[in-house]
């Protein structure tokens, strides 16, 4: 064994005490978590997004954006309910780039897990208590989800991580509404497979722990599209995907069918103003089938405060992983939906 401890031991029950919700602030989430619960169980007709930067490298640039968003939803909100996106972990398929607030919470300084798990808690907690919204990360370490589990409204498993045994039990754990991306290479039964185990009551090891749990209900499917054999893209948006998603979800029996489309990754080619196609293409479709409208209830959107992407972290409020919508294409789009809805 090679590894070599470089820090203390971190002391959970320590960590959560840090940005703990608590009072008005509290009541607040407990009451947009059942808003959203009612939406995943069908009870509540409204349009989910999950919605926000690819990543949250700088926290001043992620409230800037949390406040303008939480202004929209407040104008959208009888059709349309917004989870913020706030990614604070990200997969990095040979290990090097930016990995995130949670290793490096200054983008452009050296990585730092100990503040970067401070840095991560307070983004969540300022999100929530300054602008009334609730907060989606990814769950790229599940040993990790503690140290966040009770600020979070909504869980992502990302397509690199959907196959994993553990993954697929500690969501079986988890409380809230938990997506499950397909894998990048398309296989729907991968996610489907996983969706069920999330739904299901596991017994595993968890944190040096034998644990059980009763399974989660609310876990889903997000659709991301794929890059197949030959090594193009290949979306998972379409008409002909959608029902196949659907008439999957019969088969299996699983509880509470949900469809979030995923408009940015392998469907867009992270072209980001596909975006706005894919939305506009999804809606149409949602129109024109009775069940596509009923099961396809939600989007994942890249978003954040300027267009596009860049390669070091010099302008404010631009991405610096994936491309994102700017913030005049994201409320044109999301007012675009709203008016779409109510005709």
């Amino acid at each position: 064994m090679t590894f070599k401890a470089i820090s203390q031991r971190i002391d959970i029950d320590k960590v959560r005490a840090i940005s703990k919700l608590t009072g008005e602030c509290l009541e607040k989430k407990k009451a947009r978590d059942r808003e959203l619960e009612a939406i995943i169980q069908g009870e509540d007709d409204r349009l989910l997004l999950v919605i926000g930067p690819c990543s949250s490298d700088n926290e001043a640039a992620v409230l800037e954006y949390a406040n303008r968003l939480a202004q929209l939803q407040e104008q959208v909100k009888d059709r349309i309910f917004m989870v913020m996106r706030v990614y604070t972990a990200k997969p990095r398929t040979n290990g090097d780039g930016y990995k995130g607030m949670m290793h490096q919470p200054k983008a452009d300084a050296a990585p730092s897990l100990i503040n970067g798990i401070r840095a991560v808690r307070n983004l969540h907690y300022r999100v929530i208590t300054e602008t009334g919204l609730t907060t989606a990360d990814e769950m790229l370490y599940p040993e990790n989800l503690s140290l966040v589990e009770d600020l979070v409204s909504y869980v992502a498993i990302g397509a690199r991580s959907v196959e994993n045994q553990q993954h697929r039990f500690v969501a079986s754990g988890i409380d809230v509404p938990t997506g499950l991306k397909n894998p990048t290479s398309g296989n729907l039964n991968v996610m489907f497979n996983g969706v069920y185990a999330a739904q299901h009551k596991q017994s595993f090891l968890f944190n040096g722990q034998e644990v059980e749990t009763e399974g989660n209900p609310l876990a889903h499917v997000i659709l991301r599209g794929a890059i197949n054999e030959f090594g193009k893209i290949q979306p998972n948006y379409y008409y002909d995907n959608l029902l196949e998603t659907i008439a999957q979800y019969e088969k299996m029996g699983l509880t509470n069918p949900f469809i979030i489309v995923d408009t940015n990754h392998d469907n867009s080619g992270k072209n980001y103003l596909e975006q706005i196609r894919i939305i506009r293409q999804t809606l149409i479709n949602r129109a024109w089938n009775p069940k596509i409208n009923q099961v396809v209830r939600g989007f994942m959107i890249e978003s954040y405060l300027e267009d596009g992407r860049q390669d070091e972290p010099n302008v404010f409020g631009q991405s610096i992983t994936d491309p994102c919508l700017g913030w005049d294409k994201t409320k044109e789009l999301i007012q675009e939906i709203y008016r779409t809805l109510g005709e």
